[in-house]
């Protein structure tokens, strides 16, 4: 019989130093995407899981020739739950080398770690498999499985990663998955926006500019065209009471983190009109125009009701439309155990009580919940994200880590805690 309490300490020790080690191996294996290719790094991790991780299981899972995807699982004393941690191996681009200050293939400078994917999120993998050492360390006190899945395609939507492996991996769906993406560690989101890119392009006459009567000005029907997409902000918005209830609490600790405005943006529709381009000279009506804009979703609008809403909006003159992707938005319901689990595990590691709010943000997390899996994202503070000299607090990952080995192990040992 085991001192449940007593495994919790140990499966919740700091394990601060391997969480250092593993995070600097696998930012020391270059994985952008574009160009998307994770096999290299996918081997790294897999061999990393198999000398740290006592009777672990690995398997590579090519979602395509260069997308390499991972699955790793160890198991219990007995049958149980199988609680499904997530992180995405590839990395936004380096970008110019010469302009970062430290070394973007991993340096450690005054309790931060520096390098390209330490807080997106390769800080993040090395913590869940830092929990997965500590869980196996005491498998005999817990019943059920642990999985981690790490995609090799999250920063380009997923589909032969996370995706792939749901549809493939039987043991890659459990019962509540946790993922270290990008985030705070006082803040545990629930749900993100949905969203819905659309590119717009209007036909003119082309004329000189003395002559407009001449022609007809694209960039001037694209301009209507853009003013009633922007309208979109004002849409209403039916969200479940407990969302925005759990908004509402979150916003005193979560906007001085993220940014004042968060709860906002969280609950209403936003429109962002990301490109536009059209014309060659000042002197010429321009025959064509093109912009791509970037819509977010609210839990409360479906992307049926807002492409219902765009097709009457945008029947103008000259104007044509297309979807370029889309997403619902997604949560899992904030009462849930996997929620209230890891609150509770955060709790007890930070001393008080986390945020539990939505993410602004997308991420793999979207694919777990679209198949009716309970997921949370909890990950460290994102510095520079995608920037020069990207970086993430040392001390952040270790809580992280000893937050997803306590919550994991929780979840698994519930029939004991009760």
């Amino acid at each position: 019989m085991h001192d449940v309490d007593q495994v919790r300490r140990a499966v919740s020790s700091d394990r601060t130093g391997q969480v250092v080690e593993l995070a600097m191996r696998l930012i020391g294996v270059p994985s952008p995407n574009p160009d998307g290719d994770t096999r290299a790094v996918a081997a790294l991790a897999a061999d990393l899981l198999r000398a740290h991780v006592p009777g672990v299981a690995v398997e590579l899972h090519p979602g395509t020739a260069e997308i390499v995807n991972v699955v790793a699982r160890i198991k219990g004393h007995a049958p149980g739950r199988r609680i499904v941690f997530n992180g995405h191996l590839d990395t936004y681009p380096l970008g110019e080398r010469m302009s970062w200050s430290v070394n973007p293939d991993g340096e450690v400078v005054g309790g931060r770690l520096y390098g390209r994917g330490a807080a997106d999120m390769k800080g993040g993998i090395a913590a869940s498999m830092a929990a997965m050492v500590a869980l196996a360390e005491q498998r005999e006190a817990w019943a059920g499985e642990v999985v981690l899945t790490l995609a090799g395609d999250e920063e380009s939507m997923g589909p032969y990663g996370t995706k792939y492996l749901l549809d493939q991996v039987s043991h890659a769906r459990g019962d509540a998955v946790i993922i270290g993406d990008a985030g705070s560690p006082m803040v545990l989101r629930f749900g993100e926006k949905g969203f819905l890119w659309i590119e717009i392009e209007a036909e003119g006459s082309a004329a000189h500019g003395a002559h407009v009567h001449l022609g007809i000005n694209a960039i001037d029907r694209l301009r209507e065209a853009l003013d009633r997409v922007s309208e979109l902000r004002s849409l209403a918005v039916a969200m479940p009471v407990n969302v925005a209830d759990a908004i509402r609490r979150a916003r005193p600790v979560s906007e001085p983190l993220c940014g004042a405005g968060e709860a906002d943006v969280l609950s209403r529709v936003t429109v962002n009109i990301g490109t536009v381009s059209g014309g060659s000279s000042p002197n010429l009506v321009p025959s064509h125009a093109r912009a791509a804009i970037d819509l977010r979703l609210p839990v409360g609008v479906t992307s049926e009701a807002l492409l219902a809403l765009l097709r009457e909006v945008l029947d103008l003159p000259g104007i044509t439309w297309r979807v370029l992707r889309c997403f619902e938005p997604n949560h899992t319901d904030p009462g849930d155990e996997i929620v209230t689990r890891c609150a509770t595990a955060a709790t007890d590691i930070i001393g008080r009580a986390p945020a539990i709010n939505m993410r602004v943000g997308g991420s793999d997390a979207r694919w777990f919940r679209m198949a009716g899996i309970p997921t949370v994202v909890y990950g460290p503070t994102p510095h520079n994200m995608g920037a020069p000299d990207e970086y993430a607090d040392i001390a952040e990952l270790a809580t992280v880590s000893r937050v997803h080995a306590l919550t994991a192990f929780d979840m698994l040992t519930r029939e004991n805690r009760e």
